[in-house]
């Protein structure tokens, strides 16, 4: 099963690479309040022309680079 996020576009400085951060909530193991994390995650962008602040859907694929695993599904 591959892994699909939605998530937002913080930077497109890079040649077909952007940083998409995806925020994620769950709750405390012992206190039971939600707690918030970002993750920030570096997807191809072959085919897309996204610009900072889009809201994107990214799925995993296969490894593309060292640290990009991977590419954009849609944009919102």
């Amino acid at each position: 099963m591959k892994k699909i996020f939605n998530g937002v576009i913080v930077s497109v400085k890079m040649q077909r690479t952007a940083i998409v951060k995806i925020t994620r909530k769950y709750p405390h193991p012992l206190y039971k309040k939600l707690i918030k994390r970002d993750n920030r995650i570096k997807v191809d962008v072959a085919t897309f022309a996204p610009a900072v602040g889009d809201n994107v859907k990214i799925i995993e694929v296969k490894p593309i680079s060292k640290t990009k695993h991977f590419r954009i599904l849609e944009v919102i």
